[in-house]
């Protein structure tokens, strides 16, 4: 329906939102990591939003970024998170720190993340474990590292494939044909190409 919208923040409290846009005063419910990053009281911000809308209710959610609204969809997927559980979590640990407990597996510590129960922090982890890609903004910079092929990446681990492992296939793979001439010489999409094909080849095994 709609992607953003761009206004003037008149309010900003606890998860909690109030944007004004042609007269209009939007209640937005917004996760704490993101209200940090928007502008102060009486300064004009653009919010990402996602509108619930069912039957019984319309709740209209933001987001300081795309990414945050993504890493919201992906918390979505999970069974037993709704809306209201993906903003609590969200408000309570940050993305990199997510990604980290996610990828060591570590269940105990996920449920002690506020709105995370023992059932849930599971099926986080079935569901998304190697699976949440961030974005720079969301890495501390002593973490960020550049990613050969990371388009091979992001599309292996769509097809549901663990991404530590893409990340290392594809790695070994693009090391070992970084050696070949003839691969040298390919344009950008066709040594993305070959990766691919070679990657779900050594997944699949």
């Amino acid at each position: 329906m709609f992607n953003s919208l761009s206004g003037t923040v008149t309010g900003k409290f606890p998860q909690k939102l109030f944007l004004e846009t042609g007269g209009i005063e939007w209640d937005i419910s917004v996760p704490d990591s993101s209200l940090e990053k928007i502008a102060p009281v009486g300064s004009v911000a653009k919010v990402y939003v996602w509108l619930q809308h069912t039957d019984a209710l319309m709740n209209l959610f933001g987001f300081a970024s795309e990414n945050e609204r993504n890493l919201f969809f992906d918390l979505l997927k999970v069974d037993g998170i709704g809306p209201k559980g993906a903003l609590k979590i969200m408000s309570n640990i940050s993305p990199s720190d997510l990604a980290a407990v996610l990828d060591s597996g570590d269940i105990e510590k996920l449920q002690k993340v506020p709105g995370v129960g023992k059932k849930t922090a599971a099926k986080m982890l079935l569901q998304l474990k190697g699976k949440l890609t961030l974005s720079d903004e969301n890495v501390p910079a002593s973490r960020q590292t550049v990613v050969p092929f990371s388009d091979v990446i992001k599309a292996l681990a769509d097809m549901g494939y663990e991404r530590k492992s893409c990340e290392t296939v594809v790695s070994e793979i693009a090391s070992e044909l970084g050696n070949d001439t003839s691969f040298a010489q390919k344009t950008q999409a066709e040594k993305e190409d070959a990766i691919f094909r070679r990657a779900l080849v050594e997944m699949a095994r």
